[in-house]
């Protein structure tokens, strides 16, 4: 009802706020006797947490992750899996200045619009630092997905003017900005390290393929797959444009361009190309999901920007801290994961219909 809870059979809820004592979420509806190591939900978390490079905030977190029930000897009970993650390096006092100003970019005024109160501190709930429940989430949400041999990976394909020319999956891990062209990580590294110096940030453009999924998932009107996929991603405070196979290009096409050929290949349908991202009327064809997220310059900046306070009164803004000069590189962990979530609850919802 409230917004922090996302799913139908596999439901997952976050709280928490950026420079509080801690965050984490509480998974419910996972089915019991699944194996869920704490260094598998820690290693997901390393690949989000902060201060892994010369390109991302400097805060330091361990984002050690406790597991705090629904987990017994490494199975799950089918009961409610709450983990916490403990901020270690909050640093509420550097926000004060900020106490009665609303940040250009951010959920500042929005959030007092809507509750009349607001955790000034790095933003509170709206903050970043919140999407580390999801990844713990979508690290069981991958695991769940495992077991139909699904697997989901996502990478940078643009930072600013800067575009991946060539795709080789090995070398996504292997650069700090997670791109699969290894010419154009290095750009990218350039281009970022460019704008942080010129006091500015950058935006880009993230991929998040899904393989394996199997044809039926997705309610064909109002649980429409990609329209919840959509939501999850939307649900990022960095996204603002989301499209999936051939996506905004559709438009310039023919239907005899858009149209993939079906065709039955080893006993199994399948279609020639795959512009509709693996998803037909909001159910998906069994090819891969493809979808491409559209990601915003990070809106903390310390070049001069106009502003108002609480009262209306005019007011010029620089805003120093620990900040990431591109949001990219650390979200498509996040990415990831709020697609497995979704996949994860769409894999559950299908066997309830296929078992009643």
């Amino acid at each position: 009802m409230f917004g922090n809870t996302i799913g139908v059979l596999f439901r997952v809820t976050t709280f928490g706020e950026s420079h509080g004592p801690a965050i984490g979420c509480v998974i419910d509806g996972c089915p019991p006797g699944i194996k869920i190591t704490q260094e598998a939900i820690q290693h997901e978390l390393d690949r989000r947490r902060p201060g892994q490079s010369h390109i991302t905030t400097s805060r330091v977190e361990s984002d050690h992750c406790e597991i705090l029930s629904g987990i017994f000897e490494d199975l799950t009970t089918g009961t409610p899996i709450g983990i916490l993650i403990r901020n270690q390096g909050a640093d509420p006092h550097a926000y004060e200045s900020l106490r009665n100003v609303f940040r250009p970019g951010h959920a500042d005024y929005t959030y007092q619009a809507r509750y009349g109160i607001r955790d000034h501190r790095g933003g509170g709930r709206s903050s970043g630092r919140e999407t580390a429940a999801r990844v713990a989430a979508g690290a069981i949400a991958k695991l769940i997905l495992a077991w139909d041999e699904i697997k989901i990976f996502a990478h940078t394909i643009r930072i600013g003017a800067v575009k991946a020319r060539k795709f080789r999956r090995e070398e996504i891990e292997l650069n700090p900005v997670r791109c699969a062209d290894p010419k154009a990580a290095v750009s990218m590294v350039k281009a970022i390290i460019e704008a942080q110096k010129a006091g500015d940030s950058l935006g880009g453009i993230v991929e998040v393929i899904a393989e394996g999924v199997p044809a039926g998932l997705g309610e064909p009107v109002f649980g429409k797959l990609d329209a919840e996929l959509a939501a999850a991603i939307m649900g990022i405070g960095a996204v603002k444009g989301v499209e999936f196979g051939a996506g905004f290009k559709s438009a310039e096409m023919r239907g005899s361009e858009m149209n993939d050929p079906i065709l039955s290949k080893g006993g199994r349908i399948t279609t020639l190309s795959n512009h509709a991202g693996g998803i037909l009327g909001g159910v998906s064809t069994g090819d891969n999901i493809v979808m491409r997220l559209a990601v915003k310059p990070t809106p903390s900046i310390s070049l001069p920007q106009r502003t108002v306070d609480d009262k209306g009164r005019r007011k010029t803004l620089k805003i120093s801290g620990r900040h990431d000069p591109c949001i990219c590189p650390r979200i498509v962990p996040v990415a990831e994961a709020m697609t497995a979530i979704v996949l994860a609850d769409h894999i559950l919802r299908l066997r309830a219909i296929r078992n009643s």
